[in-house]
């Protein structure tokens, strides 16, 4: 195989398993080469792709080292997704009364849903997360895609638990700023204890939801190492949570009947969006 031909291959196996550690010996086996060659294979590989602006190859030596293809998203790029999503969430038909708002044909479009993953997958590149938590259902296409992305296992909790999910776990929780009793469960062999959780979720109004998410890990013996919504209503004030990294920011009028605005989170729109990454060795 011609020396631009394996690049190329290397590239494509990176790029279709993001955040996944390769071995150098793996490609070396794979395409029948000295390591040596791989070495600088990657070399060029690291160089290209920072230079397309399109993410970051990062190269670790010794024992437990390799390669790996870590997603980028540009502050250029995340606004565009995100004017994009401004534009759908102000259209006049979107609002079906009491302050309840159409988003699905958002939620579950797939270059949306996949755009708001990789402003999420930068954000938390570096948080440690060993999965990624949503409840059902209109966060589950922006979670799945930011555990594709960070090469994590999705966990879902459910509004109801399920037979098909054996023994399970389940909390009562306030949802919403009208403190609404709900329920949600979580199979209780879905999660590890200790683990570390990334929560994304879709819409926040008063918190609630993320709130008993939250709720939830602490009855694995689990934690929350970030929170990331994609679109938070700013007019509810009565939060039940604090730290949370929103794409964008939702007014409803004063009656609670229509959007009044939506604005990008500042650290985007201010194109500083920034992560602080991990010493590379």
């Amino acid at each position: 195989m011609k020396r631009t031909d394996r690049i190329c291959r290397i590239l494509q196996i990176l790029m279709e398993n993001p955040n996944r550690v390769f071995p150098l010996g793996y490609f070396a086996a794979l395409f029948d080469c000295a390591k040596s060659s791989v070495s600088q294979d990657m070399k060029t590989i690291r160089e290209s792709v920072a230079e397309g602006g399109y993410g970051r190859v990062t190269i670790a030596t010794g024992a437990r080292g390799g390669v790996r293809y870590m997603p980028h998203i540009s502050g250029e790029k995340a606004q565009e997704t995100l004017r994009e999503i401004q534009r759908k969430f102000l259209e006049t038909d979107r609002v079906l009364g009491s302050g309840f708002l159409y988003t699905s044909d958002i939620m579950f479009d797939p270059g949306i849903a996949r755009g708001a993953a990789g402003i999420f997958a930068r954000r938390f590149a570096e948080s440690e997360a060993t999965c990624v938590v949503t409840v059902e259902t209109k966060g589950i296409a922006i979670a799945a895609f930011t555990a594709e992305l960070l090469h994590l296992p999705l966990i879902v909790l459910r509004r109801e638990s399920k037979i098909s999910e054996g023994s399970t776990v389940s909390i009562n929780y306030f949802s919403g700023s009208a403190d609404r009793i709900q329920k949600m469960s979580l199979a209780k062999r879905a999660l590890q204890p200790g683990a570390k959780a990334l929560i994304i979720d879709d819409f926040m109004r008063g918190g609630g939801s993320i709130k008993g998410i939250q709720d939830m890990l602490g009855e694995f013996d689990a934690h929350t190492v970030g929170i990331g919504v994609m679109i938070v209503a700013e007019s509810d004030h009565r939060k039940k949570i604090g730290d949370y990294f929103p794409l964008l920011l939702l007014d409803l009028d004063e009656k609670g009947e229509g959007v009044a605005g939506v604005r990008l989170n500042p650290e985007i729109e201010n194109n500083g969006l920034q992560v602080e990454s991990q010493p590379e060795k």
